[in-house]
């Protein structure tokens, strides 16, 4: 691999990361827009939209094998960020097309913590589908493509228990513990409802999303809280709950 171009195509040059890391015996997996459009059937996704950067994440202590990994695909590493924050992220670029690639060590934290890596393994190419919803439901500001996200897996992959399809239980679980993360994976839930109606779909295809949304809402709404939850729900939104990315890094 060393000396290789990146690919142009976002999600066949995703591909070939996860190959060459799995040759190496290192666990890489992929999240956002590519890792939705991975998750999606043959065809492709409900809701199409473009995918630009890559972003993937591994176990804690790889840093120097991802680092080298990534170098041998024929991307460049930002020194600064990767000296600052390398314990938890790494970031490099693509300057051959142009893309910025987020790793994520461990953890993956913007506005909420969401852990990833004691399940890293249970799917060949992505993050398990529960966690790759939290990645979009913990956004305090949503944006139209991660709406466009969360809609494609609630209509492509139906809530289901632990082991099966969206695994609610594990996500309310996760909700239950960190009032911040249930404020927020609420208040996007209702907020996706909402603009539900903004998109041309099919009944059957917006009913679809509604129901398994309104169920995963009510999961997570059901799951017994943490004393951590409660006491944290006393204070509510008089202190801000979520941070804000730009907060946890250098650059973005």
């Amino acid at each position: 691999m060393a000396g290789q171009r990146p690919l142009g195509d976002p999600v066949a040059e995703s591909r070939r990361l996860v190959a060459a890391a799995t040759d190496k015996g290192l666990t890489v997996r992929l999240l956002g827009g590519v890792a939705v459009c991975l998750q999606a059937p043959p065809e492709g996704p409900l809701l199409p939209r473009t995918c630009g950067d890559i972003d993937i994440a591994t176990h804690r202590g790889h840093r120097r094998e991802t680092t080298e990994l990534l170098q041998e695909a024929g991307y460049a590493g930002d020194e600064m960020f990767n000296a600052l924050h390398g314990a938890h992220r790494l970031l490099f670029y693509d300057d051959v097309n142009g893309r910025k690639l987020d790793v994520f060590i461990g953890d993956f934290k913007m506005c909420h913590l969401i852990p990833i890596a004691d399940r890293l393994d249970r799917e060949p190419l992505t993050v398990p589908l529960a966690e790759l919803m939290l990645t979009k439901l913990q956004i305090a500001e949503l944006t139209e493509r991660d709406q466009r996200d969360i809609y494609n897996l609630s209509y492509h992959h139906p809530i289901g228990a632990n082991g099966t399809g969206m695994e609610a239980g594990y996500i309310a679980e996760l909700c239950a513990k960190d009032w911040g993360l249930w404020r927020t994976s609420k208040a996007t839930i209702e907020k996706c409802l909402a603009n539900l109606g903004d998109y041309s779909l099919p009944a059957d295809a917006s009913r679809t999303i509604a129901e398994s949304l309104r169920l995963l809402s009510k999961r997570i709404e059901a799951a017994p809280k943490s004393t951590r939850w409660k006491l944290r729900s006393r204070v509510g939104d008089r202190v801000r709950w979520y941070d804000r990315p730009e907060e946890n890094a250098v650059s973005n």
